[in-house]
Formats: structure tokens, C-alpha cells, sequence
């Protein structure tokens, strides 16, 4: 009977050994750490890691496999997942031992480009794409990316727009304005003619010209032929001081005038105030109703005089005669 140290050196013996180590089910002393961070050697954590690796692509392989059953194909997945943990675990405690980085943050990316659904976080591998309720998952999001994107080409043409888009170059040829201009001067003829037939007015006198404030009288519209020649600046400045020379001549020649005015203004101001009607008296409504009478012929001064509002007396004796009224209907009857 053979001993130990000779069924050590068997060849069987060595061969199941490489086996076990290959499938990562080696001896108790020789078993991965469950805990990477109680390994505090480098090169057995790059060892660990390694291993990691060779079962990762192992289980990768296996997924692949059609005779497996959709309950098989769940439980390699989730063994992938949790070797995947497992190696990010050792990589970190590689790190900081003050070896290399082996955590890449790059984005997995199918035949168009773009990113995988279900690349951060829960990771489907192989067949476990197929199973059923990953393949709607992974059938919605792409059907939402689409969508945004075809939103966002919609919408993209509405984008970086010029000023000519929103009409901020619309009055720099001057033609808008003239067609304004038209247009205004129209709809104030007809609006004068509508309102001469409504009061009866003669339609033979001129129409007047629409009133415009200063500042559409000063400024001309633009024209396409070459401007008037502007004065140098040195003549505008000679001139504004002239200007301010004659104003400050012109003021002192006038202070005397003023001061006799105004003395004169305080004198007479008692008299004004007794002569002049106050703004609220009845005598200062019909001086306005006469002056309105007089400018419009087919109104009278009663008519614009303000109504007549009843007193408190006056309301409460109507308001009693209609309730005596509503009694009488409601006992005898009309």
C-alpha cells in the first residue's frame, strides 16, 4: 500500500490538483480570501484577480451554451455579476497597495455607437439578453432613445437662429415702415369718414392730416439715397457755445421784465382767485358745458351737464313705495 508522499507525486494526483486550481477549488490554505481587503500582498492580490479573471471568461463561454435552460442561464448570470463585484473589489484593494489602476470607466457601445442599456449596475451576458422581460427592457429604452432623438432633430432646427428669425431685421430697408406708414394714413381716412356720417358732419371738407408727435417728424424715414452732408465738429461746437453766449445775454436783459411781472402777479392775485371759478363748483361745469356746446352744435349744455344724482330722503321713499307695492301684490293680488 502506497503512502502519502507517494500518492502526492502521482501523476493522477498532480494532474486533479491542476485541475481543481484551474476551476479555482484548490486546498483550504490555498482558497481565495472572501475579503479582499485582508490580503495585503500585491502579488497575491494581482494572483487573485487573475484567477477572477480566468473563471469570468469561463462563465462568459458558458452562458453561450443553447442547451441550457432559461433558470440555468439566470443563475451563470448572476454568477457572472457577483464575479464582476468580486473583481472590482480586488482591483480597488490593488490600488491601494500602490499597484496598477485597472478600473476603466469606459462605456460599452453597440454596432451604432451608442451606449448598451444595462451596462452600469446589473449586466446581462450572452442568451441572458433573450430571456423573457430583458428583451421588452431592452426594446423600451431603445424605443425612448429614439424618440428623443427624433425630438431632438425636430427641435434642433429651431436652434442657433439668427436675428432675421425673429424679425429684428425686418425694419432695416425701410420698406415696413413705409407700408406702417400707408397703412395708418388708410385707416385714419376711413375712421375720419365713419365718424363724419355718424354725427352727420358734411363730407366735402378736407380730411386733416393724421397728427404724429415729434418724435415721427424729426425722424424721416430711411432712404436709399446718400445723406446730406453732416457739419464738421468743430463748427457744432462753435455754434453751441454761441448758442449758450446769446441764451446767457437774453437772460440778463430779461431778469428786470420778469421781476416787474411777477410783482405785478402778486398784486393782482387776490382778484384772479375771487374772478376765476373754482374746479369743483357748479359754475365751473357749466363754463365746460357751454365751451363742449359750443364745439359740438347738436348737443346742448343740459345734455352735458353731469345727472342729477336723488338724495337720501328721495331713495328711501322709493324704495318704501316699492315695498308697499309688493305687499299689496302678495295679499290681494293684482
Amino acid at each position: 500500500m502506497a503512502r502519502n508522499e507517494e500518492k502526492a507525486q502521482s501523476m493522477l494526483y498532480r494532474f486533479r490538483e491542476a485541475q481543481a486550481a484551474e476551476l479555482g477549488l484548490g486546498t483550504r490554505a490555498d482558497r481565495r480570501p472572501k475579503m479582499a481587503s485582508a490580503c495585503k500582498s500585491l502579488r497575491e492580490c494581482e494572483r487573485w484577480r487573475g484567477e477572477i479573471l480566468r473563471e469570468l471568461s469561463r462563465k462568459v463561454s458558458k452562458i453561450q451554451d443553447a442547451g441550457l435552460t432559461d433558470y440555468e442561464v439566470r443563475d451563470v448570470n448572476d454568477e457572472i455579476n457577483k464575479l464582476m463585484r468580486e473583481k472590482r473589489h480586488w482591483e480597488n484593494q490593488i490600488i491601494a497597495l500602490g499597484g496598477a489602476n485597472y478600473r476603466r470607466n469606459v462605456a460599452m457601445l453597440d454596432d451604432d455607437g451608442k451606449e448598451v442599456p444595462g451596462t452600469k449596475g446589473y449586466k446581462y451576458f450572452g442568451r441572458a439578453k433573450d430571456l423573457p422581460g430583458v428583451r421588452e427592457l431592452f426594446q423600451s429604452k431603445k424605443q425612448e432613445e429614439e424618440e428623443e432623438n427624433q425630438a431632438l432633430a425636430f427641435y434642433k432646427k429651431f436652434m442657433n437662429q439668427g436675428p432675421a428669425y425673429f424679425g429684428d431685421l425686418d425694419e432695416a430697408d425701410g420698406k415696413l415702415l413705409e407700408y406702417e406708414r400707408q397703412a395708418e394714413e388708410e385707416e385714419w381716412r376711413d375712421e375720419y369718414t365713419n365718424v363724419r356720417e355718424t354725427l352727420g358732419l358734411p363730407l366735402d371738407d378736407p380730411i386733416p392730416k393724421i397728427p404724429r408727435g415729434s418724435s415721427a417728424s424729426s425722424s424721416p424715414l430711411p432712404s436709399n439715397g446718400p445723406s446730406p452732408p453732416q457739419p464738421p465738429v468743430n463748427a457744432k461746437r462753435k455754434a453751441q457755445e454761441e448758442d449758450v453766449e446769446m441764451d446767457a445775454v437774453d437772460a440778463e436783459a430779461a431778469a428786470p421784465d420778469q421781476a416787474k411781472r411777477l410783482r405785478k402777479a402778486e398784486s393782482d392775485g387776490t382778484a384772479k382767485a375771487d374772478a376765476i371759478p373754482s374746479n369743483g363748483g357748479p359754475d365751473s361745469i357749466r363754463t365746460h358745458a357751454n365751451a363742449a356746446a359750443a364745439y359740438l352744435g347738436f348737443l346742448s349744455p343740459e345734455d352735458l351737464m353731469p345727472p342729477t344724482l336723488p338724495t337720501r330722503e328721495e331713495m328711501e321713499g322709493v324704495l318704501l313705495a316699492l315695498r308697499k307695492q309688493a305687499l299689496v301684490e302678495e295679499y290681494f293680488g293684482e
